[in-house]
């Protein structure tokens, strides 16, 4: 006789799986999208939140790291809204077109819905609502994945951005998602979609700034042949936060990104990207500045599915005090993508005795004729270096700051768009000199 084993569901799966049945019928799309939801939530059902036994999850376990689960967002009320226009600070100062989310939930009138020929923005939930096609085409088909994060926010997507640039568009101004939240803590289950069309271009960003709000976010890029992409993310965040770029590139395609976490409690960015056509470049890059007991997870899979591809992997890392720096880099080159050329890279700059930083790149190559390496530092400030800026009258935090400014500089000098490129190095100071 074999006894049946049943794991045992924590507060916060209850509370979860609770949250999915209450709000199941009053979710926005029926039909098909209904279909997706349960089949998601049940692959989510099966495995739970995931843990340290999960490889990929080994050093974020979310059981153990979520006690509970806040009740989902409310419709925010006006204070929120007041709030939410001063949201979104890290990039103020580069020209763009806001679309501000308050809770997970779109707000029209604080946003900037002006025509622009070959762009067309809409809600998620009033797509998923009227079974938009271009929606129906692409949400959940993007990138399949079984991670557990993608399947809970598939069961309990709410809002997001719908946005679609037709092919040979060239944007004449960036789009800003901005995701706010109110002062009552709570849950959101946010959903974007952006589909970039043969031979367009873009620059697109994304901020995040919540308190002890638990965000769980997912973003479907596609991006067609020939089109050029920029996309810059920034998190500042007193609460938790899960983020998931899925990402498609097509044939001679561009792309770029670049992350920066600061000031943020506990933070996941995971990224799943295919190199599907021939002949494109991809870079993804990022800084992560940490301290107290922050906890960034830079998490990626890319797979290179097509020959004659290139990218680039770029991260770093500052952490202070008891702060926890994670990255899994896993670099796939399928059998038939000859000619890959591929490069990972993260280096982690410990400050305090009390620091982690746990690196993890990875490389599986089933093709024969490719260029693929990858590496990994972490390491405290080269004592003489600071020596030496000390004996020219430097003060010791004075050197500090020149050493760790020039550290992440490195990485940040890369982005080639000057706006963005000096509104990330603004908040990289900014975070340099609040050290205490």
């Amino acid at each position: 006789m074999n006894a049946e084993v049943r794991a045992i569901k924590t507060p916060a799966e209850q509370a979860l799986t609770s949250a999915y049945q209450d709000a199941r019928a009053a979710l926005p799309g029926k039909g098909n999208v209904a279909v997706l939801r349960d089949e998601a939530f049940n692959r989510f059902e099966a495995t739970g939140l995931p843990h340290r036994r999960v490889e990929e999850w080994k050093y974020t376990d979310l059981r153990a790291l979520m006690r509970d689960a806040l009740p989902l967002a409310a419709p925010a009320d006006a204070a929120a809204k007041v709030k939410a226009k001063d949201a979104g600070k890290v990039f103020a100062s580069v020209d763009c077109r806001r679309l501000v989310f308050v809770d997970g939930g779109f707000m029209p009138e604080l946003s900037d819905l002006s025509a622009e020929p070959g762009l067309t923005i809409g809600s998620m939930a009033a797509a998923l609502g009227k079974g938009d096609p271009l929606v129906a085409a692409h949400v959940g088909k993007v990138f399949e994945t079984d991670d557990a994060a993608v399947a809970l926010n598939t069961a309990l997507m709410g809002d997001g951005a719908v946005i679609h640039i037709a092919a040979g568009t060239v944007l004449a101004r960036t789009i800003h998602l901005v995701f706010a939240s109110g002062e009552t803590p709570s849950s959101s289950f946010i959903r974007s979609l952006i589909v970039v069309e043969k031979g367009a271009q873009a620059v697109i960003a994304e901020s995040h700034e919540s308190n002890a709000s638990q965000v769980n976010c997912a973003l479907e890029l596609v991006i067609g042949d020939g089109a050029q992409v920029d996309y810059f993310k920034a998190t500042q965040t007193r609460g938790l936060h899960v983020a998931s770029l899925l990402l498609t590139v097509g044939a001679k395609a561009a792309f770029n990104t670049f992350a920066l976490s600061s000031d943020a409690s506990l933070v996941r960015n995971q990224s799943f990207v295919r190199f599907a056509g021939e002949g494109s470049t991809g870079a993804l890059r990022g800084v992560n500045l940490l301290r107290g007991k922050d906890h960034v997870d830079t998490t990626m899979l890319i797979e290179h599915a097509a020959g004659h591809c290139a990218s680039r992997e770029q991260f770093k890392s500052v952490l202070d005090d008891q702060g926890h720096n994670v990255f899994q880099g896993k670099i796939v080159v399928k059998p038939h993508a000859q000619k890959t050329d591929t490069k990972m890279m993260t280096r982690a700059l410990l400050l305090s005795d009390e620091a982690e930083a746990d690196n993890k790149p990875e490389l599986e190559i089933f093709a024969d004729d490719v260029v693929c390496g990858h590496g990994a530092t972490a390491g405290a400030l080269d004592p003489g270096l600071k020596f030496y800026l000390m004996s020219r009258g430097i003060d010791d935090k004075q050197a500090e700051a020149l050493l760790i400014q020039a550290f992440i500089g490195e990485t940040i000098e890369e982005v080639a768009h000057e706006g963005f490129r000096d509104a990330l190095m603004t908040a990289a100071l900014s975070w340099l000199e609040s050290r205490a």
